[in-house]
């Protein structure tokens, strides 16, 4: 691929891929369907699916390849005439061609990649196993594909953050800012260890739900879901779901568990706050998240979600947003995660929260997770692993019975809830076994910026007063 003219950088690479394993998986899919439905009808017109154009290796290729890709191929997937509750199959195709784009240039190398894909048989486990790796692998290199590393959550968070939140079968688990997909597909293998027959399956199928604004991450998340067994990912759309206003999600919108790494330092496109009630209205991404996931929750739901330190230290309306999360949600747990996380694509320190909706906090836990033995810092080559997170399971209690288990130590403290309100509702507490620890609250930082100058100055009186009388009552400057 990179030898074609057409394709300039990674991301381009990857959305090129991404659409033609797309057909080449939903062709497999489609085999599938065809051994066990007698009734299944394709959704794509016969001459447009992989194997009556892609699948033989001597076949169409050249201007005549390109020619139909781009002037049938895309026109038709793109014009499916489908909608959601008819023909979810062909919604699901219309959704992921929308905005894709066929960008090479080279009929015979497209040839080539297309020969290279037909070379795996998604419809054997252990290559679909195989796949599933590389897949991931693919994710990751989102990384460095200018900024869409922010499309990439380290798979032992997502992992870390499922294990604890435990959706059980028959919970509705929504991602409303779902990436690559990489929390529902840990979702769906939390699930599938529940399931024990056809009809459990079918309840599976209907399970996970998301919302992704940007189109690549979105057919890379609809393409992931296939290949971890969602027979119709229809349920995650291509949309930007702060943009509908709060007061139209009614009682059906509900959900039990929502896990998310909302998008944070971005700014929402204008009128998009105007959705939301005046005392918490922003332009910041992640607060509005913050404030859409508390109302989507059901009552008992449960969250668990990725936010920076400015949202834990801000004030203002961030204030705000916190004190309602603290007043009609317990906000159990913090874990506070290291610089690196997320490198090379950002450095800001970023949190864990878990809260489950329908009490209100009492107190918060904090647990400071640190870096392995030997390790000062996480990178591409290094990334954080899940069995860095045993402490923490061990450590995590039930929250039956108040996580009555959990013991204090040198990187677990609890916070009781008076002393979170009359911070300002700042959640930036630092470890109180650590006083060295830096603060990342502006206030503390003014303020110890202040002290230092008043401590400078003080010394420069005391100098100048020393050198003058030792110079005899001359004055200094």
């Amino acid at each position: 691929m990179r030898q074609d003219s057409g394709l300039d950088g990674d991301a381009q690479r990857i959305s090129q891929l991404t659409w033609l394993l797309f057909l080449k998986v939903f062709d497999a899919l489609e085999e599938e369907l065809e051994l066990t439905r007698d009734d299944y009808r394709s959704p794509i017109p016969e001459r447009m699916r992989w194997r009556n154009w892609a699948a033989d290796a001597e076949g169409i290729t050249g201007d005549a390849l390109l020619s139909f890709v781009d002037n049938e191929l895309f026109v038709t997937l793109k014009s499916l005439s489908a909608d959601p509750q008819r023909n979810p199959r062909g919604y699901v195709v219309r959704g992921v061609f929308e905005d894709a784009y066929n960008y090479m240039k080279s009929g015979q190398l497209l040839r080539q990649v297309i020969n290279k894909l037909n070379a795996i048989d998604f419809n054997r486990q252990s290559e679909r196993h195989q796949f599933n790796d590389l897949y991931e692998k693919i994710l990751k290199d989102l990384q460095s594909a200018g900024n869409a590393g922010e499309f990439y959550t380290p798979r032992a968070v997502t992992q870390f953050m499922v294990d604890m939140v435990d959706p059980r079968l028959g919970e509705r688990v929504f991602d409303p800012a779902t990436g690559t997909g990489g929390f529902l597909v840990c979702a769906i293998e939390h699930l599938r260890r529940q399931v024990h027959n056809t009809e459990q399956e079918a309840v599976l199928q209907a399970s996970v739900l998301g919302v992704e604004k940007k189109q690549l991450p979105h057919m890379l998340c609809v393409t992931n879901l296939m290949l971890h067994g969602i027979e119709v990912p229809s349920s995650v759309r291509h949309d930007n779901t702060l943009a509908r206003p709060l007061r139209d999600y009614g009682a059906a919108d509900r959900v039990d568990v929502v896990l998310t790494n909302p998008p944070f330092g971005g700014i929402e496109e204008p009128g998009i706050e105007q959705g939301y009630p005046a005392d918490v209205r922003t332009k910041e991404t992640a607060d509005l998240f913050l404030v859409l996931i508390q109302h989507l929750l059901k009552h008992n739901g449960r969250a668990a979600l990725v936010l920076p330190d400015g949202t834990l230290f801000g004030e203002g309306v961030k204030s705000r947003i916190k004190e309602q999360l603290l007043t009609e949600c317990n906000l159990h747990t913090i874990v506070r995660l290291p610089n690196g996380v997320f490198a090379p694509y950002t450095g800001i320190k970023t949190n864990l929260l878990f809260f489950t909706k329908g009490a209100p906090t009492q107190s918060i836990w904090y647990y400071e997770h640190p870096y392995p033995a030997g390790a000062k810092s996480y990178n591409k080559t290094k990334p954080i692993r899940i069995e860095e997170f045993e402490a923490e399971k061990a450590w995590w209690g039930s929250e039956a019975d108040g996580f009555a288990a959990r013991v204090e130590h040198e990187r677990a403290w609890k916070v009781d809830i008076a002393a979170i309100k009359a911070a300002g509702w700042n959640l930036d507490q630092k470890n109180p076994h650590a006083p060295d620890a830096v603060s990342h609250d502006p206030d503390q930082l003014l303020a110890d910026y202040a002290r230092l100058q008043g401590e400078a100055q003080g010394l420069r009186d005391r100098l100048k007063a020393i050198l003058a009388q030792s110079l005899g009552g001359v004055q200094c400057a």
